[in-house]
This record gives C-alpha cells, sequence and structure tokens, in this order.
C-alpha cells in the first residue's frame, strides 16, 4: 500500500472515530440536559410529560406548607400568569422563602403536580435566575398577569 493510501484510510479512521464520538456526547448531553419552562408554559401543556426540566419564577406568598416529617414541603410557583404547586422532599436552600425567585429541576405529575428534585434560590436582592426573569418579565409585557389581578 501507497504511502498516500495509508494516510488517507487513517484520515478516514479518525473521522469515523470523531463521528462516533460526537455522536456519544450528544446522546448523553440529550439524556442529561434539562429545559426551563416558567408555569404558563406548563399550563400550556409546552413542558414534557415524560423528562426532567426546570420551572422558575416566583414562590407564592402564602403557599408554603411544611409536613411533619420536617423535610417534604410544597409550595405554588407562579410567574403571574399560572400558577404550578411544587413537592419537594429534601432541604431547602437557607435563601428559599415566599415572595422570593425559585427555580425547580424535576417531572410533572399526571396530575399537574411538579415533583421537585432539587430547588435553587436566589443568593441576593437583586438577582433572579434569568430564566425566571425572563418568563416573568414575559408575562408582566403580555399583561395577562394584570387581567387576572384585576378580576
Amino acid at each position: 500500500m501507497k504511502a498516500r493510501h495509508q494516510r488517507l484510510l487513517l484520515i478516514a479512521a479518525a473521522l469515523v472515530a470523531l463521528g462516533l464520538v460526537a455522536v456519544l456526547v450528544f446522546s448523553a448531553l440529550k439524556e442529561n440536559v434539562a429545559f426551563f419552562h416558567s408555569p404558563a408554559d406548563i399550563e400550556a401543556g409546552k413542558a414534557p410529560k415524560d423528562r426532567i426540566f426546570r420551572v422558575g419564577g416566583l414562590v407564592e406568598t402564602g403557599s408554603l406548607r411544611r409536613q411533619e416529617d420536617g423535610v417534604s414541603v410544597s409550595f405554588i410557583v407562579t410567574d403571574s400568569v399560572a400558577r404550578i404547586p411544587v413537592h419537594y422532599k429534601g432541604i431547602l436552600p437557607n435563601l428559599f422563602s415566599e415572595g422570593k425567585g425559585v427555580v425547580a429541576q424535576g417531572r410533572l405529575t399526571d396530575d399537574g403536580v411538579f415533583v421537585a428534585q432539587e430547588v435553587l434560590a436566589k443568593h441576593d436582592e437583586n438577582y433572579m435566575p434569568p430564566e425566571a426573569a425572563q418568563a416573568l418579565q414575559k408575562a408582566h409585557d403580555s399583561g395577562i398577569g394584570n387581567q387576572k389581578a384585576k378580576d
């Protein structure tokens, strides 16, 4: 075999290996990526029922309920357009409180309850997760949340 053919064979093998690595990386990412959906998206049926995703917004004031076991809580996340009930079993972040920004990662049950595996709270008075801030701004700009508040 000539040196030229050997180089072409080596390049072809390298391209096949690179393609295989790319396929494996993308399939792993597809399984582990958690997309963000606002409560309005979930209410509109845009959120997946069979995959993990994130929901964010504000913890509705007066909605936080702690269970007797000390680690289970339920609360409502709102973007001023829609409200999504969230159940979580675990230790909440220190900065978690009603009326503050939150992002929860988990799955949506068939009855519309979001079961969180992880809850993240904002870290200071000026910060809100970008996805949650965008969802709240979008809801505010559409005026839908203001119409519901007036009713």
